[in-house]
């Protein structure tokens, strides 16, 4: 039987000080270093979704403080204007990898953003690229997917910055009803992925994971989702049918509902870090039943996720990231 171990985590503006930085900031990068290592090792899983990471050095950092037991590191090339992107730590082989970052063309993806000046800007491409790899164990491949959606926190542009206060009402109905749609507009790109990955494809599963700034009941995560009718816990999941081909589960379900959200948002509990699999990760069993893996969300790595508000500027001086880590352990084949 072939086991796979995956956890996301939003590890938070993880950057490398500059050279000249205070030494009150080195050293709370070395805490939240040794803090992020401590949680993984537990864990021990395969594979890593990491979103909000700074680039390579950071990363390479967090490899060095796991001991080398992940050698293998995979990065976007395609970071948001704060410099944050997604990535991938794997101790299992890694023989593929691609961007996603383009909206394919379609009515869907037409979408505009306002300019300082108020007027309309296509845009054409995520805000934070996402990122498939294919990894491999024992001999089984697997595709994986890590994204970061659009942010629900809204900011304003401005000549040469931008706010997080607006104007007036009518600009931050503007600016809140383009953020639904740029997130839309990346689930859909992310969704059409999948189908080009699982399409008459029952020979590699497919994992799509990450923090989707929104929760599972939301529109954006429904969609990601596929065809409807078979989710996790409804009748219609140990039925087959034609749908399985292309339908991602997610596996929210799956978590305690105690424990059913990973971060906290104006004192709001809330799952935004998600994953979604293939029907292939829930062989049938002898009872017909579908295998079902076991997930959590680790909402007390650390003594207590923070109520995060609306200005991020706050959690400058924070060491733990103000997303729990998202862990599910697939048992495969007999």
């Amino acid at each position: 039987m072939t086991t796979l171990k995956v956890m996301t985590w939003n590890v938070e503006n993880f950057f490398r000080p500059a050279l000249n930085a205070p030494q009150a900031e080195v050293d709370r990068y070395q805490q939240k270093l040794a803090l992020l290592a401590d949680v993984i090792n537990q864990q021990n899983p395969d594979v890593i979704a990491l979103q909000e990471t700074g680039g390579l050095e950071p990363l390479q950092d967090l490899q060095e403080a796991l001991g080398g037991t992940f050698p293998r590191c995979v990065v976007s090339a395609f970071p948001d204007g704060r410099g944050i992107r997604v990535a991938f730590l794997s101790q299992i082989p890694v023989s593929g990898q691609a961007d996603i970052v383009d909206f394919p063309s379609g009515p869907a993806l037409d979408i505009h953003n306002i300019t300082p000046t108020g007027d309309s800007l296509p845009v054409r491409r995520m805000g934070r690229g996402a990122l498939w790899i294919r990894v491999t164990k024992n001999g089984r491949p697997f595709h994986l997917i890590t994204a970061h959606l659009k942010s629900k926190l809204l900011s304003y542009p401005r000549v040469g910055g931008s706010s997080f206060t607006p104007r007036d009402e009518t600009e931050r109905a503007q600016v809140a009803g383009i953020a639904l749609m740029r997130r839309m507009a990346e689930a859909v790109t992310l969704r059409l992925q999948a189908n080009t990955l699982l399409s008459g494809n029952d020979q590699t599963p497919l994992l799509l994971m990450g923090d989707f700034n929104d929760v599972p009941d939301a529109q954006t995560s429904l969609l990601l989702t596929g065809p409807s009718g078979s989710e996790i816990g409804t009748v219609g999941f140990n039925r087959p049918d034609k749908g399985d081909d292309v339908r991602l589960f997610n596996l929210a379900p799956l978590i305690p509902e105690a424990r059913r959200y990973s971060r906290i948002t104006n004192g709001r509990p809330e799952l935004l870090d998600q994953i979604f699999a293939s029907e292939e990760f829930f062989p049938v069993e002898a009872n017909n039943k579908r295998r079902l893996p076991l997930v959590d969300s680790l909402i007390d790595f650390t003594s207590q996720l923070p109520s995060v508000g609306d200005n991020p500027t706050v959690r400058d001086t924070a060491t733990a990231p103000d997303h729990a880590p998202v862990v599910a352990m697939f048992a495969l084949g007999v």
